[in-house]
């Protein structure tokens, strides 16, 4: 095993030699010994045998550097093998001229750049566990500079593990809050911009909901230092669309509406650019205020603009939310089915119908037995919303609790003839037919 350290250390040492060598194709100056190594190593890595696999692998890397990208690519799998078996830090050294040299031969195979490799190199020794904060920044560094070569082309566990790495970054007080929060933009642009264009969207909403998490639970982002940090970013480039759009996006998301702040970028951005986006903005400063009617023309504007279902949706619903407060039950349930409609598997579409029944029961029919069957219509809501929706189990059974004992009686509905089981339509807008249950 010393054999193998002094090696391993020696390699990281004899970079310049490398650099230096003439390769005369890319099989290098001897294509029998190039193709045989690299079959050696090959079936040492797939039993990960490291050691055994090394000196095979670093002939191919010295003397044909040009030979394949999988030179690299079973480098970055051999050195993170002897790091974690050994943390020996010669070991992240050989790491890092790994992706060094892929680098200046990423021409092998140009679908791997340099933004791509950058990437790879921050993940991997973040992933590897670096734990002082200088390595800590190296490694944000590269994650970084790959982010900004890369753009929306770039892989989305590059920009989680970047967004990570600059909130421990921040909690070491290494990075300043306004930094961190423009890195949480930034990483939201992109998320969005995936979000309107991938062929699978799932894995960016996951990703979403776990960056805004971090970011929400950080201590960044309360209005007080959002405000002070987004005044001076809005002052400075207050005619630029898309960095007024980012501060209304991160205001509103932090639940800032109230802030003056707000009132002047959103009001600046429906100015620049009346898009659904804008007008949504616009609402939901007014539902804040309570002032219904301008929310809701607003609201309406946004729904007509919008331009991908995602957007609308969320339009949907909070135009459903505003009807239920305003107690317009029917149109909220319209708004709410129209958010289905964008997305079917919204459970909390269901929940607010629910809702909207449970509220209106005691307008409904004549007598108590009617005002108590809509219950079982509610709850029927409630139950699609937790199948259509697991994760939200917990809520709904809470409310299937809370509702459930607002059934009618076996004796109310003795003397209307109904039993236990028996399907009954509730009529009026609510529209529904169910099944007879009752209070025991």
């Amino acid at each position: 095993m010393k054999r193998v350290l002094a090696f391993a250390c020696g390699f990281c040492l004899a970079g310049s030699v490398a650099n230096a060598q003439t390769v005369e194709s890319k099989y290098g100056v001897d294509s029998v010994k190039t193709i045989e190594n690299a079959s050696i190593y090959s079936e040492f890595l797939k039993q990960k045998n490291y050691d055994e696999a090394l000196p095979a692998w670093s002939y191919v890397f010295h003397n044909a550097p040009a030979f394949q990208v999988n030179t690299y690519m079973k480098g970055e799998d051999l050195f993170s093998g002897l790091y974690k078996q050994t943390k020996n830090a010669a070991y992240l050294d050989s790491l890092k001229m790994v992706y060094d040299q892929w680098i200046k031969y990423s021409y092998i195979n140009p679908r791997f750049g340099e933004g791509y490799i950058l990437g790879k190199k921050g993940a991997t020794l973040i992933q590897l566990g670096v734990a002082d904060e200088q390595a800590m920044k190296e490694a944000y560094g590269y994650l970084t500079k790959s982010f900004e070569m890369e753009g929306a082309k770039s892989h989305p566990l590059v920009v989680q593990i970047m967004f990570y790495t600059a909130g421990d970054l921040m909690r070491k007080e290494i990075l300043n809050r306004e930094d961190y929060v423009n890195e949480y933009m930034k990483v939201s642009r992109y998320v969005d911009h995936a979000l309107k264009n991938a062929k699978k969207t799932e894995p960016y909403q996951e990703m979403k909901g776990r960056i805004d998490g971090m970011f929400f639970s950080s201590g960044a982002a309360d209005c007080g230092t959002l405000d002070r940090l987004l005044t001076a970013k809005y002052n400075s480039a207050p005619e630029d669309v898309e960095n007024v759009k980012s501060i209304v996006s991160l205001l509103r998301r932090n639940e800032c509406e109230e802030l003056e702040l707000y009132t002047t970028v959103t009001e600046q951005l429906y100015k620049m650019d009346p898009s659904g986006e804008a007008a949504y903005s616009l609402a939901t400063m007014f539902m804040k205020r309570q002032d219904w009617e301008k929310a809701d023309t607003y609201l309406q504007e946004a729904i007509a603009k919008a331009t991908d279902n995602i957007c609308k949706g969320d339009y949907c619903m909070r135009q459903a939310q505003l009807k239920l407060a305003k107690k317009q039950y029917a149109e909220a349930k319209r708004a709410a089915l129209s958010a289905i409609q964008c997305n079917p598997k919204n459970g909390a579409a269901y929940i607010l119908i629910g809702k909207a029944y449970a509220a209106y029961s005691s307008n409904y029919g004549e007598d108590a037995f009617d005002h108590a069957s809509v219950f079982w219509a509610a709850v029927d809501k409630f139950n699609k919303a937790k199948q259509v929706e697991p994760a939200l189990a917990a809520e709904v059974n809470s409310l299937v609790n809370s509702y459930t004992p607002h059934f009618p009686s076996k004796d109310e509905a003795f003397f209307r003839s109904v039993t236990e089981g028996t399907t009954v339509k509730i009529g009026d807008w609510i529209n529904e037919t169910t099944t007879a249950r009752f209070t025991k």
